[in-house]
């Protein structure tokens, strides 16, 4: 019977990965085709919501002191339109510190921004966006009160500007930069657990525009 238990709980295992593997990356609001780039421990879609467990010492970063680059996080992607405005809120437990869930963008493995939601170096649920150029500049933003907050990240031609919220309606402007992309850049959603075991991410609410914001102060 031990040996009938055990076979049975691999081929469980084994069958879950198998029908995940073959599960239409679709998610209802973006209008695009999805793909995974590095394999997330597990993941759920269901219309506008993306569930991403990310496993132990996962991460997307370039440190300045070149001592640390890694680029392993599990991450959900798509080509997006030249001009577009993504939104979702994010929401994860804060349990181990630098875990994370972010909305990425990638032009290649050493140009990307990542604009993350994660537990600081203080135990802070902190606003954290890392604008990479072949080297990483991290920077701390806004620290946030609950488990779950509203991101926004709109691009106008070569122009990235980032938003959160703490309800979605009121829109405030964490970073507005210039940053360049290949014409095949890609968009997508990340969750990491640097230093931890692991990390669920749940991003909801979200939605995908094809447009050019004309004020980035609105975000509109």
């Amino acid at each position: 019977m031990k040996g009938f238990y055990i076979i049975s709980i691999t081929l469980f295992f084994s069958l879950n990965a198998i029908s995940q593997k073959n599960d239409k990356l679709e998610i209802a609001t973006i209008p695009h085709e999805l793909r995974w780039e590095n394999n997330p421990l597990t993941y759920s879609i269901k219309d506008n919501e993306l569930i991403i467990l990310a496993g132990e010492k996962t991460d997307m970063f370039r440190d300045p002191n070149v001592t640390y680059n890694t680029d392993n996080a599990p991450k959900l992607m798509f080509k997006a339109d030249v001009n577009f405005v993504l939104s979702a809120a994010i929401e994860h437990s804060f349990i181990n510190k630098w875990d994370g869930g972010a909305i990425v963008i990638k032009s290649d493995s050493i140009n990307w921004i990542k604009f993350c939601f994660e537990k600081d170096y203080t135990g802070a649920k902190r606003v954290v966006s890392v604008v990479t150029r072949n080297i990483s500049d991290d920077c701390n933003s806004v620290e946030i009160n609950s488990n779950k907050v509203f991101y926004k990240v709109a691009k106008a031609d070569n122009v990235i500007t980032l938003y959160c919220s703490t309800d979605g309606q009121s829109w405030f402007l964490v970073r507005h930069l210039q940053f360049e992309t290949k014409s095949d850049f890609e968009v997508g959603f990340l969750a990491q657990s640097p230093i931890g075991s692991k990390c669920e991410v749940r991003f909801s609410n979200i939605q995908y525009q094809t447009k050019k914001i004309s004020d980035p102060y609105l975000g509109e």
